[in-house]
């Protein structure tokens, strides 16, 4: 049984984690505000872009251009850029990020693919280094600090479609969280190259017919690598608020829980200390008795 010295260090210790935790909760939901407005305020320029690119793409299903799927290339190599957080404290964010990226390396793995990585963010590439090995392309973190600038997404894109082009890549996948809510949030991954009408079966506008100035080729050629970036700083919104919404709640659990255990330590010293005391009374007493 614990004294009541040890009793009054836990429950001081617990209340200062608590303040630590409750802290940490109101950063995180300051900062989630101004993060859901960024994801929110993006959305429907990154989505109007993709739409536009598959519908010029299902107009031109026929032709092949510069980021279309080659159709004589048998190997399959594999590009997977995995957005994760640079701190943790967020509950299962992270883990969520790292279990789904494993599971769909293995996949591919399995059905005879090569896969490379590109990390945006410490967490994931520290927990799958070991699992990459050398496959690892390029890192990067502090994206954040204090805000996730465009130029990032650009220089992604670059490297991207630098390996695109050399044919060192096939395939191009972006594993980032969306944002729902403060509670809820999920892993996805998004297609980024190559493109074919394959991938827009489900567009709208596919069976409304165009006339292109310049050609379809031209203008996918140039616009495809700007969708690229967009849809990369997307993810890294959405993946921001994200960390921030989980970050947010699971410092609120753990606030919630503190209280829960300090009502219990207290509760427990008190019994303890009433204890005590009785004893000790009960020994004057006896003692008194027997003089």
């Amino acid at each position: 049984m614990p004294s009541l010295k040890d009793l009054r260090n836990r429950i001081s210790s617990v209340r200062s984690t608590k303040k630590i935790t409750s802290a940490m909760k109101m950063v995180a939901a300051a900062k989630l505000k101004r993060a859901q407005d960024n994801a929110e305020k993006t959305r429907p320029y990154a989505r109007k872009m993709s739409e536009i690119v598959n519908s010029l793409v299902e107009n031109n299903k026929s032709k092949e251009f510069k980021f279309s799927e080659k159709k004589t290339k048998i190997s399959r190599n594999i590009l997977l850029i995995v957005c994760s957080a640079d701190r943790g404290l967020c509950g299962g964010f992270n883990g969520s990020i790292i279990k789904f990226s494993k599971k769909l390396s293995e996949k591919i793995i399995n059905d005879g693919g090569q896969v490379s990585y590109i990390f945006v963010g410490k967490k994931a590439y520290q927990s799958l280094q070991r699992f990459c090995g050398e496959s690892v392309l390029d890192f990067f973190s502090d994206i954040a600090n204090p805000s996730i600038k465009f130029e990032l997404a650009s220089s992604i894109r670059d490297k991207i479609l630098e390996l695109f082009l050399n044919d060192s890549m096939d395939e191009c996948h972006l594993i980032y969280t969306e944002f729902k809510s403060a509670i809820s949030q999920t892993v996805q991954s998004l297609k980024l190259l190559p493109l074919n009408a394959l991938d827009t079966s489900d567009n709208n506008n596919s069976s409304k017919s165009y006339d292109f100035e310049p050609s379809e080729e031209e203008i996918l050629n140039e616009i495809i690598p700007k969708n690229i970036a967009i849809q990369i700083h997307t993810a890294l919104l959405e993946n921001l608020a994200s960390e921030q919404g989980s970050r947010m709640t699971a410092m609120d659990n753990a606030t919630r829980n503190a209280n829960d255990m300090i009502d219990n330590l207290t509760l427990f010293y008190n019994r303890s200390r009433q204890a005590l005391i009785t004893k000790e009374l009960i020994e004057i007493i006896s003692g008194a008795e027997a003089v």
